[in-house]
Order: C-alpha cells, then sequence, then structure tokens
C-alpha cells in the first residue's frame, strides 16, 4: 500500500528486456535505504527491488504490467516519481494507493493559472473505471483530487511544489500518464453494477 506522496524522483540509467520483462534500473537519492524484495512504487506501479548496486537499483515489470501502463515507454535519462510502501501507523496524507495501475490516460491540456497549474486527462470510460468529482485519482504515482470530472475527461490542480518535485513538470500534451482509479470509489461502482 502506498499514500501517493511522492518521495522523491528517480532518474532511469539502463532498461534491459529479458523476453517479455523489462528489467529498470534507477538512480536515486533513497537507493541506500531500499533492500531487495521491497516495494517501490514507479510512477505509481508497485515494482519489487531485485538488485542493488551503489547508488542504483533494478526493478523488472512484466509484459502485463508493460501494456496496462507507461513503463514500456520510458527511455535512459527519464525520470520516474518514487514512493516507497506505508509504514503502518503513520499519517495517511495522500489517499489509499495500491500501486496497481488501473489503465493510462492522455495529457490533453496544461493551463498556468496565477501560480498553479490545471492539467486535463482523458481515458478511455469503457473500462468502467469512474472519477467523481472532489474524489482521489492518482496519476503516475501522485495522490491528486478531481476536479472537473466528465464521461471520459478530468482535471487536476497543481500546486507549485507538487509541479516541482514531480514529473509535472515534464509533462505536455499527449504525455501519457498512469492512472490508478481511487479503489473506494471502484468497489461501490462494481456494487453498483450488480
Amino acid at each position: 500500500m502506498f499514500t501517493g506522496i511522492i518521495e522523491t524522483l528517480g532518474t532511469v540509467t539502463q532498461l534491459e528486456h529479458s523476453g517479455g520483462n523489462l528489467d529498470i534500473t534507477v538512480s536515486s537519492s533513497i537507493t541506500s535505504e531500499l533492500q531487495i524484495d521491497q516495494s517501490v512504487a514507479h510512477n505509481g506501479v508497485c515494482l519489487t527491488v531485485v538488485g542493488i548496486t551503489d547508488d542504483t537499483y533494478t526493478v523488472t515489470a512484466i509484459s502485463e504490467t508493460l501494456k496496462k501502463t507507461n513503463l514500456g515507454t520510458l527511455k535512459v535519462g527519464d525520470s520516474v516519481n518514487l514512493e516507497r510502501a506505508m509504514v503502518m501507523g503513520s499519517r495517511l496524507d495522500g489517499h489509499i494507493v495500491q500501486g496497481h495501475v488501473d489503465q493510462t490516460g492522455i495529457c490533453t491540456n496544461i493551463k498556468e493559472e496565477n501560480g498553479s497549474w490545471i492539467f486535463s486527462f482523458e481515458y478511455d470510460d469503457t473500462t468502467g473505471n469512474p472519477t467523481i468529482e472532489k474524489g482521489s485519482i492518482t496519476i503516475d504515482g501522485t495522490s491528486l483530487t478531481v476536479v472537473n470530472s466528465g464521461k471520459n475527461t478530468f482535471d487536476v490542480a497543481i500546486i507549485p511544489y507538487t509541479y516541482e518535485h514531480t514529473r509535472f513538470n515534464t509533462y505536455t500534451e499527449g504525455t501519457v500518464v498512469n492512472l490508478e482509479f481511487d479503489v473506494i470509489g471502484k468497489y461501490v461502482a462494481k456494487l453498483m453494477q450488480r
């Protein structure tokens, strides 16, 4: 479990395909604190640390993960949002995030608004994933509040701190992002379908 509060940014230093899997090596300020078998969210995707060398560590994304997320589009030098698993008994500053990306979305508009930004996103709504006005959404692992929720679109408002300390400052129109919809909202939607 995660909170969606990004701890730090990492930099992709190596990508190696092994069958249908992708080994992703990342340099980060938290590498020295990691252990083999530990879970770390990368752009919101929970992956297991499988190797550590000096200031880099390696995780493996399987083909199923690559199909449903933006990790398959990573290039050496790209930044990734990083968050270690939450510690039980500490504050839950974001919302409950599983690290299981539901689908990708596309950034359709970025508007600066007097010191903050409004980012607009579009997604395939045939999957049944709902957004709810003032509900939670996770974008590339970042816990955010939905504004202007539509049938297959939504906006989020980004404060300067989030803009500067996450991948949001690299987004342009057309950027593909990972979306994890609110876990409670997903369960309620499934119950309502029955």
